[in-house]
């Protein structure tokens, strides 16, 4: 009997910062304390995945208009982010109709997306 793993934060962590040029940043917190808890990852500065580390129920992705319309579509587990400023992002409800393997690809494609916009802007 094969036992199915759940994803934890650390998976979703450790996933984020092996791709290159990765850091993480908890940058919230100088607006309201409530925020500390929330784990940003980035590529070239610039946000391209999130989690609360006190509440990891969810992960949130930088997307594209039409990819956010699509995954939406296909899936009943993804939402808009709580933060509605957050134009072109998703939050991936977990223990939900996404896989784990789906969301790795989605963080995957999400640091693609943000270090392909950045990465021309830097040359």
């Amino acid at each position: 009997m094969q036992v199915m793993r759940v994803m934890n934060i650390e998976d979703i962590g450790d996933y984020c910062l092996s791709v290159d040029d990765v850091t993480e940043k908890t940058p919230f917190g100088k607006f309201a304390r409530r925020y500390d808890s929330i784990l940003v990852f980035y590529v070239l500065d610039h946000m391209f995945c999130f989690v609360d580390m006190d509440d990891f129920t969810s992960v949130t992705v930088k997307s594209t208009p039409d990819e956010v319309d699509e995954i939406s579509m296909n899936h009943s587990s993804v939402s808009d982010p709580l933060n509605q400023s957050l134009r072109h992002w998703m939050q991936l409800n977990l223990n939900g109709d996404v896989s784990d393997s789906e969301i790795y690809s989605l963080v995957r494609r999400a640091y693609d997306i943000v270090k392909a916009k950045y990465q021309k802007k830097k040359k």
